[in-house]
C-alpha cells in the first residue's frame, strides 16, 4: 500500500463540521462592511518577491525568516503573499484607482508566513482586511475603527476585547526618535538579549515590541515616541480620540505599539483579547501614509486594517459564541421503490424552484424506510419528505416533521412548496 500523503505541518483542512462557523463570520464581515459603503477587491495569491521587500521591509522578521519566496522557471523571485496591504496598494497602481480618488475596499482570503505553529497561528492562514484610500483626516481613521467595533458586536465580542491606539508620527519625528532610542539601547546593550541587538540599528521600533519579559524593565524606560511626535501628528491624534470618545468607542494609549510592518505612520491600533493566551491580537491595523508612492503610485493617504479568521473563529468557539450551525439540510427527501427513487430527483428540483433559499438534501443509494430515516436525522433537516410508490401514483408525498412533536401530513406533490414557504 502507498504511502498516505498528509497535509505540509501548518497548513490545515476546513473540515465540513468546521466550514459552518467560518461561513457565519465571513457573511457577518461582508454585510458589515458592505453596510459602510466599501468594496470587494481580489488580487492573486502569488506576487513579485520585491513587492514585500519594498512594502514591508527587508529588514522585518516576515521578509527574513518567514516568506515562502521561490524562483520560477523564467528565474523570477516570486513570494506566497504574506499580507494583504502590499497586494491591494500594487493592485490599485497598476489598474489606476488610486491617485485623486477615494477607495474603500476589502479583500480576503489566504496568507502564508514560514513561522513556528501554533495555536491561532499557521503558516496557511486567512485573513480579511479593508483599505480606504484618498482621504488624509483623522475621521477616516475612526471609521474604520468604528467599523470593526460593529464586527465585534455583531460577532458578541465587545465584552472580550479592548482597543489600544498609538501614533507613530512623520517619517522625521520618527527619524529624530529613532535616533534617540539608539542612543539610549546602546548603553543598555549588556541587557538586551538576541533578537534586540540584532534589530537594535536595522528596525529600532521593534525593540519595543519585544515579549521577552527580562527587557520589560530597560524598555519602560526607554524614550517615549510621544515626545517626539510632530504638530501636525499631535493635531490628528488628539482629532482621533475626540471622534472615538464621541462615538462610544473606549480606548487606551499603548506607547509601545509600533506594529511589525514598515509601512505605517501616524496611527496605529490593536484590539486585544486576554481569551486565547499569547496570541492575544484580534484585529490590527493603521495609517500607511507613504506606501503607494513608494510602491510606484502618486502620493495618496490610506488607513487600513486586518484580521485572522482562524484566530476569529478560535475566540468565538473559546466563548461559545457561535450559533448551532451542524444542519446540512432544510428539508430531506426520500424515496421508496423503483418508481419514487425515478421520480425523486424531479420532484427535489421543483421545489428548489419554488423554494429559493432552502436547503433540500434528496437521499440517494436506497435502501428501507429507518436507514433513510436515520439520515435524515443526521443531516439536521428539519422536514422530512417520503414519497413512496403508491403515493406517486396518486401524486401525492408525506411530510414528517423531524424535529417537531407534530402530526405528518399528506399533501399533494403540487401543494408542498405552498406549505412549506
Amino acid at each position: 500500500m502507498s504511502k498516505q500523503i498528509q497535509a505540509i505541518r501548518g497548513m490545515n483542512d476546513c473540515l465540513p463540521q468546521d466550514t459552518p462557523a467560518w461561513q457565519y463570520v465571513e457573511q457577518i464581515l461582508r454585510n458589515t462592511v458592505a453596510s459602510y459603503g466599501y468594496s470587494e477587491i481580489r488580487f492573486p495569491i502569488v506576487e513579485m518577491t520585491e513587492l514585500f521587500k519594498r512594502s514591508i521591509g527587508e529588514v522585518t522578521d516576515i521578509v527574513e525568516k518567514e516568506m515562502y519566496t521561490f524562483n520560477d522557471r523564467n528565474g523570477d523571485s516570486l513570494t506566497l503573499r504574506p499580507e494583504g496591504t502590499a497586494c491591494c496598494v500594487r493592485a490599485g497602481n497598476e489598474h489606476g484607482l488610486l491617485y485623486n480618488q477615494e477607495q474603500r475596499l476589502w479583500y480576503t482570503g489566504p496568507m502564508f508566513r514560514h513561522e513556528r505553529p501554533q495555536k491561532g497561528r499557521y503558516r496557511q492562514f486567512h485573513q480579511f482586511g479593508l483599505e480606504a484610500f484618498g482621504m488624509a483626516s483623522a475621521d477616516i481613521d475612526a471609521e474604520v475603527i468604528i467599523l470593526s467595533a460593529r464586527l465585534w458586536q455583531q460577532l458578541g465580542l465587545t465584552p472580550y476585547v479592548k482597543l489600544e491606539l498609538n501614533s507613530l508620527g512623520s517619517s522625521a519625528s520618527r527619524a529624530a526618535y529613532r535616533e534617540a532610542l539608539v542612543s539610549y539601547l546602546e548603553q543598555h546593550k549588556a541587557l538586551l538579549d538576541e533578537d534586540s541587538l540584532r534589530r537594535m540599528y536595522s528596525n529600532p521600533l521593534r525593540v519595543l515590541d519585544s515579549k521577552n519579559p527580562a527587557l520589560a524593565d530597560v524598555l519602560a524606560a526607554a524614550p517615549q515616541l510621544a515626545d517626539y511626535l510632530d504638530e501636525e501628528s499631535k493635531a490628528h491624534f488628539t482629532r482621533l480620540q475626540q471622534l472615538l470618545s464621541r462615538a462610544g468607542i473606549a480606548f487606551s494609549l499603548n506607547p509601545r505599539l509600533v506594529r511589525g510592518l514598515d509601512y505605517y505612520n501616524k496611527t496605529v491600533f490593536e484590539w486585544v483579547t486576554t481569551e486565547l493566551g499569547a496570541q492575544g491580537t484580534v484585529c490590527a491595523g493603521g495609517r500607511y501614509d507613504g506606501l503607494v508612492e513608494q510602491l510606484g503610485g502618486k502620493a495618496t493617504p490610506a488607513v487600513g486594517f486586518a484580521l485572522g479568521l482562524e484566530r476569529l473563529v478560535l475566540l468565538l468557539q473559546s466563548l461559545n459564541l457561535l450559533p448551532q450551525l451542524a444542519a446540512t439540510a432544510d428539508i430531506y427527501l426520500m424515496a421508496l421503490g423503483d418508481a419514487a427513487e425515478l421520480a425523486a430527483l424531479t420532484v427535489a428540483e421543483q421545489l428548489r424552484s419554488a423554494l429559493p433559499g432552502k436547503r433540500i438534501m434528496t437521499h440517494c443509494g436506497g435502501g428501507n424506510l429507518k436507514k433513510q430515516l436515520k439520515r435524515a436525522d443526521k443531516s439536521g433537516a428539519a422536514i422530512g419528505l417520503i414519497l413512496g410508490e403508491d403515493e406517486l401514483a396518486r401524486g401525492e408525498i408525506t411530510l414528517k416533521w423531524l424535529r417537531d412533536d407534530k402530526p405528518q401530513q399528506t399533501l399533494l406533490i403540487t401543494d408542498v412548496a405552498a406549505v412549506l414557504a
